[in-house]
């Protein structure tokens, strides 16, 4: 009974994902402990000197050790991924010494997270796993990773940030006991580090507790050590070689700070809320399809142009998408083979895109604008010619969306679909290969099991207009 319920407990904790976390400090490791404990699999990277100043609560150490203990885990030094999904089938973390992470594309992660905790980003992109994490300050979410954990101590620590970049670096150090920058041991010239005190030592202001080259390390204040370089580590003058913390808990120096749980737990909250709602904090473009010929309209017409109540048919929708709330788009888009449709709405906060080719077909509409659209966009199409669709079923869609998980959302009414209709990223593929005056509802029926319907408020929101007769219908309608 005892084996089957280990087995069970070996498979929920394979079945929860595959993160790779970037560096093994003790920030980084924080993070590794409590997704570790949440069930996930975990490979760090590491440089061949890891610099880790505290020790005694990171995985680093590993790379010169062979294994690290950091509480109740053990991470284990592996040479190949193969030898880390090993170890991680023991129970062990794994960790490589690999200061590009180029094993990514080998263990292929859901989730990569960026702790390297340098100030800025050394080479992590958005497409480099389903999911990408950047802890700190360095990185944009939306642009270079999906979400952003503050790592400022203060009342931001640890919160996900959806949009923009965590508080910017000021070199100062967040207050312990009262204290900031004096907590910090500098080296005081180049060359070799050898520490001469043990890490959870007490310590008084002026003690020595290493040596770079001849050159003694002093503290500034009293406290308990609690952190400091390995022995032979090659350091330049001012770089953090220690600290001291002025609480004098010795404990302390042997467990994972309330900093690192705190961002660790930041973590695994993004990780959760991208895994049940996917699509929650996805920047989505809007593209206003508008390149039609108006062919059955009649008397060589512009139906676009066509003034309904008090102003033009494309205006319609064009100000509706511009009363939905600002958080709703992240890029507007215009596509027309007509420069007074572009003209217009670029002047109105719209990305103009003109379509010389309009006889290829809608397909080439959305074609020209997804080459606009970055790939981790989700995209909304809407035509021109729906002049009774209201910002509120635009918004409905776009918050329907975001709360599920499915990748397709439409507007519908009384079981019968229409426009918008919006397309999660892992569509785009599908929809670049449309052809024709085919335009998205043909992916709809492909996949009718991805799909949430929006209902509109009523049937005259999915009224488009291709014939005169329609549009004086649907107005006395409104009348």
């Amino acid at each position: 009974m005892e084996t089957k319920k280990t087995e069970k407990i070996m498979e929920a904790s394979r079945n929860t994902g595959r993160v790779l976390v970037k560096g093994s400090g003790d920030l980084a490791s924080g993070i590794a402990l409590r997704l570790y404990r949440a069930g996930f699999q975990i490979l760090m990277t590491e440089i061949a000197v890891p610099t880790t100043v505290r020790r005694t609560v990171a995985f680093s150490p590993a790379v010169y050790l062979g294994r690290m203990q950091v509480e109740d885990v053990t991470g284990v030094l592996c040479d190949s991924v193969k030898m880390a999904e090993k170890e991680i089938g023991n129970g062990n973390i794994a960790v490589m010494v690999d200061e590009h992470a180029d094993c990514i594309r080998e263990f292929q992660p859901d989730v990569l997270v960026d702790a390297i905790l340098a100030k800025r980003n050394l080479g992590t992109h958005m497409t480099d796993a389903p999911f990408v994490i950047g802890v700190g300050p360095g990185f944009t979410a939306g642009e270079d990773c999906h979400c952003v954990v503050e790592t400022k101590r203060g009342h931001y620590l640890g919160r996900c940030i959806w949009s923009g970049s965590a508080i910017p670096n000021t070199g100062i150090p967040g207050l312990i006991g009262g204290y900031g920058l004096e907590r910090l041991i500098k080296a005081p010239a180049d060359g070799t580090f050898r520490g001469c005190v043990e890490i959870g030592a007490q310590v008084k202001a002026g003690d020595i507790v290493g040596y770079v080259d001849e050159t003694p390390v002093k503290v500034q204040i009293d406290g308990v050590l609690r952190g400091l370089l390995q022995d032979g580590v090659e350091v330049t003058t001012d770089l953090k070689s220690g600290d001291v913390d002025p609480r004098c808990e010795v404990k302390h120096c042997f467990t994972v700070s309330d900093k690192a749980s705190s961002i660790g737990g930041g973590v695994l909250e993004a990780i959760l809320n991208h895994r049940y709602q996917p699509y929650a904090h996805i920047p989505v473009a809007m593209v206003l399809l508008a390149a039609g010929d108006s062919r059955r309209f009649g008397d060589g017409d512009n139906k676009l142009l066509t003034m309904v109540g008090d102003k033009p048919m494309y205006r319609h929708v064009a100000d509706e998408v511009n009363m939905v709330t600002p958080d709703c788009f992240a890029k507007k888009i215009v596509v027309s083979q007509y420069d007074e449709i572009l003209q217009d709405l670029k002047q109105d906060g719209f990305e103009a895109v003109k379509n010389t080719e309009s006889i290829l077909g809608i397909s080439h509409s959305i074609y020209l604008a997804l080459e606009q659209i970055p790939e981790h966009y989700a995209v909304c199409f809407s035509v021109c010619d729906q002049p009774w669709l209201t910002g509120e079923t635009i918004q409905g869609l776009v918050s329907a969306f975001r709360k599920n998980k499915k990748g397709i959302a439409c507007v519908t009414w009384q079981e019968q679909d229409g426009n918008p209709v919006l397309f999660a990223p892992e569509y785009r593929k599908e929809l670049l290969k449309l052809t024709g005056d085919v335009g998205g509802k043909r992916i709809l029926l492909v996949h009718p099991e991805d799909v949430i319907r929006y209902p509109a408020n009523n049937s005259r929101e999915l009224a488009d207009v291709d014939e005169k007769s329609q549009l004086c219908y649907n107005q006395e309608r409104l009348s």
